[in-house]
């Protein structure tokens, strides 16, 4: 099955702005592209790129003053299936985690951990450890907080997520990463695109969207709080600590987004 997908963004910069962009798919999934998803610029400026601490491609321009879009649009390859349901099955002991599982533990900007220590063990204390426990948090957090675009607030934090009880995709993947470090597994925030392929119509305008990763027994396994139910067409970007590793455009100066498309859709067999 193949998927098109991609974006438009209309930015107006007062002034020659440096940008960073993390707008590619991930290496994971480089080699199911029929067509590149190439970074296209209008008007045109040299790109550089290079990859981040968590292996993210990032790709870096100037930006001119004056109005500026940036877009890609390719085709991507897909097995059709929803995601894989995670066995049940246990989690490992700190002591005997990878080192590189052990940064997923701390706290950090937006997975705020250590606020939320003791209402995680009050609350997930008695659950079994591993896939039961991590699902139970995921229950919680897609019950708790009310979805709605017009609450996105890009400085709410996991603990703010919980005490105001409403958000967007990120506020979801922020909360149940920040529950899961405190229960000591290891939880990785992830963005990509998701299709609204096999869910019911009226579908909402396209975005991009979060999840997060949880290390059980040896390997990364995914969840998804906001939908809480496999989904088809799901495309990973980039993985890190949390929203602020993995801005999707991070611009060093003013500036006005005018508009704002992402396209996920499956193409006719």
């Amino acid at each position: 099955m193949d998927f098109r997908i991609g974006y438009e963004m209309q930015y107006s910069f007062p002034q020659p702005t440096p940008v960073i962009a993390m707008l590619n798919v991930h290496f994971t999934r480089v080699s199911d592209l029929a067509s590149p998803d190439h970074i296209l610029l209008h008007p045109t400026q040299p790109i550089s790129g290079y990859r981040d601490g968590f292996g993210n491609w990032c790709s870096r321009f100037l930006a001119p003053a004056g109005d500026m879009t940036i877009t890609a649009d390719a085709i991507i390859h897909d097995s059709g299936e929803f995601d894989p349901v995670t066995p049940n099955i246990g989690q490992a002991e700190v002591n005997k985690l990878p080192e590189e599982a052990l940064v997923f533990l701390l706290p950090s900007r937006f997975c705020d951990s250590d606020r939320l220590l003791d209402l995680a063990w009050t609350l997930f204390g008695a659950t079994e450890p591993g896939t039961q426990r991590v699902q139970a948090v995921c229950d919680f957090v897609h019950n708790h907080i009310s979805f709605g675009y017009h609450h996105a607030r890009v400085t709410r934090t996991a603990s703010e997520g919980y005490e105001e009880g409403l958000g967007v995709c990120r506020d979801f993947a922020h909360l149940a990463v920040a529950f899961c470090r405190a229960l000591n597994i290891p939880a990785r925030y992830c963005t990509g695109y998701i299709s609204d392929e096999g869910t019911s119509r009226p579908w909402a305008p396209g975005d991009f969207a979060a999840w997060f990763e949880a290390y059980l027994d040896g390997q990364w396994h995914m969840f998804d709080p906001r939908n809480n139910v496999p989904r088809m067409g799901r495309f990973l970007m980039a993985r890190g600590r949390d929203a602020a590793d993995v801005a999707m455009v991070t611009t060093f100066g003013q500036n006005t987004l005018q508009s704002f498309k992402v396209w996920t859709d499956k193409l006719p067999s």
